[in-house]
């Protein structure tokens, strides 16, 4: 009886090692099952939490917060969604490269300048290059002062802009096979588009070595003159940093309530540039006239600075801005915020401004030193801080018509014509000097400066045009009149 057959042997060992066999590949099948559902579960929850209400909010699921539980998902502020404007379609004839030159607000206009032409020639942008051999040798690059990524991406349904060359055309640029020229001030779209834009197509790569002024303020197509603006006063967008610590600068100005921005000129570069020399003493008048000779792009050498003061063609002093804001009746108390470098003569100089209104301020004596720790030694970045606080003051004075002055002037008109006091200076010295030498009393002083300037305080006006004559009609990017809606004068254009 407990004889078995060696088939039947065999056949129980057969039976024995299949069952284990089956169940193992059962819970095989089962752990994996597991995972896969493990591993959709965590999927379907981190969708829950972006997506939300729209797939997975009324889902059950014990990953997820009761009702009675606050969400962690409420508590996350998700960064909006850029939408870009959707890419501009067009045969492209080249590449533009354009080098700038000046000071932080002539560089401004000048990208504007150059993202018009590239647009109206079809061409490709190449990131501008910035000035750094300047008086100010500042080595700040396009994306240390501007919102690079914002500049390219805000501008996309006009114009293409790369960062650099495509890497062929690069290494073509980096041997000097690039054909640069600069080109005539004050020129129409037209010259652009007869002269320069056949260059591109022969030598696929132009580079424009100067690009102050080189477009026409006048006579220009309305969607070229718009296209200008909205790279100024959108595409243009200030670095974060920058951003920051001009916002703060701001709010600390405001815990005084209103201030004014004096936009004091008095430097030591634009003393030398302009031969003004009113008020310094002998050795500072040789000091600044060798500094003029020292740099061969100033042309003008000899100059007389009595008679270009006369003129109206220098920077208000300290002592006399002092006097035009005394005789506007400006509140002794003000807070005043000096937008400006270091002023030629230091403390000393600044005395009677000082004494007249002594609640003045720079962004040196707002900040702690490890504010301003970055912006050392660049000029530009400085500046940029100057020109956010300027256009966010109650009340902007320049006292010189240089293109910070006339920028600042057009933002500030573009943002509803804040006020701005756009000083009659040739009549401003000979008030001066007559209620200095005695002829003139301060009540007829003062009551001929308010009268002068009743009128010159940045409202809606016609820009002047003076054929012939670019230099010495009023700049667009002071007076940007086909892009200002609220201007009476745009139904007329």
């Amino acid at each position: 009886m407990g004889l078995k057959t060696l088939g039947d042997i065999k056949s129980e060992k057969q039976r024995n090692s299949t069952i284990p066999r089956s169940r193992m590949q059962v819970w095989m099948i089962r752990a994996t099952t597991m995972i896969l559902l493990w591993t959709c579960m965590v999927q379907l929850t981190a969708l829950g939490e972006i997506w939300g209400p729209r797939v997975l909010k009324g889902w059950p699921s014990c990953f997820m917060a009761s009702e009675t539980e606050p969400s962690r998902v409420d508590q996350v502020v998700l960064p909006k969604k850029i939408v870009l404007p959707p890419k501009r379609i067009y045969k492209n004839n080249g590449y533009l490269m354009v080098s700038c030159n000046g000071g932080l607000n002539q560089m401004r206009a000048a990208i504007c300048d150059m993202v018009a032409i590239a647009r109206y020639l079809n061409v490709t942008l190449i990131v501008p290059e910035l000035d750094k051999s300047s008086f100010w040798a500042d080595p700040s690059e396009f994306e240390d002062i501007f919102d690079v990524d914002h500049f390219i991406t805000s501008l996309r349904d006009e114009v293409r802009i790369l960062k650099e060359l495509p890497p062929r055309l690069k290494r073509r640029a980096e041997l000097g096979m690039v054909y640069s020229m600069p080109p005539i001030s004050w020129s129409n779209i037209s010259y652009y588009l007869h002269q320069i834009l056949p260059l591109i197509q022969k030598y696929k790569i132009v580079h424009l070595n100067k690009t102050d002024s080189r477009l026409a303020n006048n006579g220009l197509p309305l969607k070229i003159q718009r296209l200008r603006c909205r790279v100024n006063y959108s595409a243009l967008r200030f670095t974060s940093q920058i951003e920051e610590l001009g916002r703060k600068v701001i709010r600390l100005l405001r815990q005084s309530g209103p201030f004014v921005v004096l936009h004091l000129r008095y430097e030591m570069d634009m003393l030398a540039f302009s031969g003004c020399t009113h008020g310094c003493i002998n050795v500072e008048v040789e000091e600044l006239t060798r500094m003029r000779y020292a740099y061969p792009w100033w042309k003008e050498k000899v100059i007389n600075s009595d008679m270009k003061r006369k003129d109206g063609l220098c920077p208000l002093t300290p002592e006399e801005i002092a006097l035009v804001l005394r005789a506007l009746d400006f509140d002794r108390n003000v807070r005043i915020y000096i937008a400006a470098g270091e002023i030629y003569g230091g403390q000393k100089r600044m005395s009677s401004l000082s004494t007249a209104y002594p609640n003045i301020v720079r962004k040196e004596m707002l900040l702690e030193p490890s504010d301003l720790q970055l912006f050392q030694n660049h000029s530009s970045q400085m500046a940029a801080l100057d020109y956010m606080v300027s256009l966010e003051s109650d009340v902007f004075i320049p006292t010189y018509d240089g293109n910070m002055a006339k920028v600042v002037e057009g933002h500030r008109r573009f943002l509803g014509f804040r006020k701005t006091i756009l000083l009659d200076r040739k009549l401003i010295v000979e008030l001066v000097d007559q209620y200095n030498n005695g002829s003139l009393g301060w009540d007829e002083f003062s009551s001929a400066i308010k009268e002068t300037h009743s009128n010159r305080m940045g409202k809606p006006s016609k820009r002047v045009v003076i054929p012939e004559r670019p230099k010495e009609e009023d700049y667009f990017y002071s007076n940007p009149q086909e892009c200002l809606i609220d201007s009476p004068q745009i139904s007329e254009i």
